[in-house]
């Protein structure tokens, strides 16, 4: 289920962040706990090995091991891979959102176009947008696990109504191992070709507004599909995770504390846990979680998209649009405002703006002085007399002779 916090961020406060710190589900905390626990415990593991179990040849030897890996670690470019690949897969995660397959557009061109309120003009009218629903349906059982596990098999779709047992016949019946959620679009296009035939649908344009409606969603359909298909190249989210981990394997040996006494450059103090290195692992290694979670948001994660709900939501609304809401219009009446030159809503107390006048633009804020407000004569402005575009090409500027005759300059 999605995490909303929009609300608590809706006005701009001191430490208004802050509050969403202490939120735990959907949050980076239970998220990255277990990695960032194994390695603490790793790092304190080391560390009691290097202090009470190694004999003093062990350790200078083990002292020479952290200064090269703490050397080592900066050659290791995981910021600049690791931003790139989040921007890439949170450009990816807001697309994905974006091609999710409403009906709300076709849903109003049917109610529109398709007329009748008899059981001929209901029954098309349903299954219009039934059509519409199961197509969207096959290509989210598709790419979501959870409508998978709700809807594992054809059976399921016929028990909840979005396929008739001939429908599902037909549908097997087609020799094909390729995904069949066009099918139903090819469905929709013959039956409101029928209905057009019938007179149910008034002429070509509202035909046309139709299954210019139905391209729209079916495209729709197709891109979600294909960015389940395409991912982001492997070679890529293996580079960015092979960074990472490499880097905080190398700063499990190279951020160790090491004896003062040696006299070890930045080893001036022991401090036994390393807060900083902890901090950029939680930074770093929480960025790459977040990532894993972006890349496919149709998973069971705390913030992946609510895929059934779009479901229940979407064949309720189609429904409701071309079965009840047709042609239940409410009679015009006449608003209010009927006689008023220049309506104005009225506000509540919590909600009244400040008295202040309506902004007509940062221009009308420049303020000129008396004398700047008068025109000035073309004479004034030193303008000179005739047309300059009258005057021969060439005529006066040395540079421009050079230019229209360069041969004259030459003596040639």
């Amino acid at each position: 289920m999605t995490v909303t916090y929009t609300s608590r961020v809706a006005t701009a406060r001191f430490g208004g962040f802050s509050r969403l710190l202490l939120l735990w589900r959907g949050s980076i905390y239970k998220l990255l706990y277990r990695e960032l626990l194994l390695f603490l415990a790793a790092y304190l593991g080391l560390s009691l090995a290097y202090r009470f179990l190694l004999s003093e040849e062990q350790r200078r030897l083990f002292e020479k091991l952290v200064l090269y890996c703490d050397k080592s670690a900066e050659l290791i470019p995981v910021s600049f891979v690791l931003g790139f690949y989040v921007a890439l897969v949170l450009e990816r995660w807001w697309g994905q959102f974006r091609t999710v397959p409403a009906p709300d557009g076709l849903m109003v061109a049917v109610g529109s176009s398709v007329r009748g309120s008899d059981a001929r003009g209901r029954l098309l009218r349903r299954t219009l947008l039934r059509y519409g629903s199961l197509a969207a349906l096959l290509v989210l059982r598709a790419v979501s696990t959870p409508v998978y596990k709700r809807f594992p098999t054809t059976d399921h779709l016929v028990q909840a109504g979005f396929l008739t047992r001939e429908e599902r016949r037909r549908l097997e019946a087609l020799r094909s191992p390729y995904n069949k959620f066009w099918v139903p679009c090819v469905w929709f296009g013959a039956l409101a070709g029928r209905a057009r035939q019938e007179g149910r649908i008034g002429d070509d344009c509202a035909l046309k507004l139709l299954m210019e409606e139905l391209n729209r969603f079916r495209a729709h359909c197709s891109l979600l599909f294909h960015y389940d298909w395409i991912s982001v190249p492997l070679v890529y989210t293996q580079v960015v995770t092979i960074a990472v981990y490499t880097f905080f394997l190398t700063c499990l040996v190279g951020r160790q504390f090491l004896d003062p006494a040696q006299g070890y450059p930045g080893h001036e103090l022991d401090l036994g846990v390393p807060v900083f290195t902890l901090l950029q692992f939680f930074f770093y290694v929480g960025w790459l979680k977040v990532a894993e979670q972006l890349i496919n948001p149709f998973g069971e994660d705390d913030d992946d998209f609510e895929t059934n709900t779009l479901i229940d939501r979407n064949f309720q609304v189609s429904m409701l649009a071309v079965d009840e809401l047709h042609g239940a219009v409410p009679e015009p009446e006449r608003d209010r405002f009927w006689d008023a030159a220049a309506p104005r809503p009225p506000y509540t107390a919590a909600a009244a703006p400040p008295p202040a006048p309506p902004f007509r633009g940062s221009a009308f804020d420049v303020t000129l002085a008396k004398e700047d407000l008068q025109f000035q004569p073309l004479e004034e402005l030193g303008d000179p007399p005739g047309d300059p575009l009258d005057a021969p090409p060439g005529d006066g500027d040395p540079q421009e002779q050079q230019l229209l005759h360069p041969k004259a300059e030459l003596g040639v």
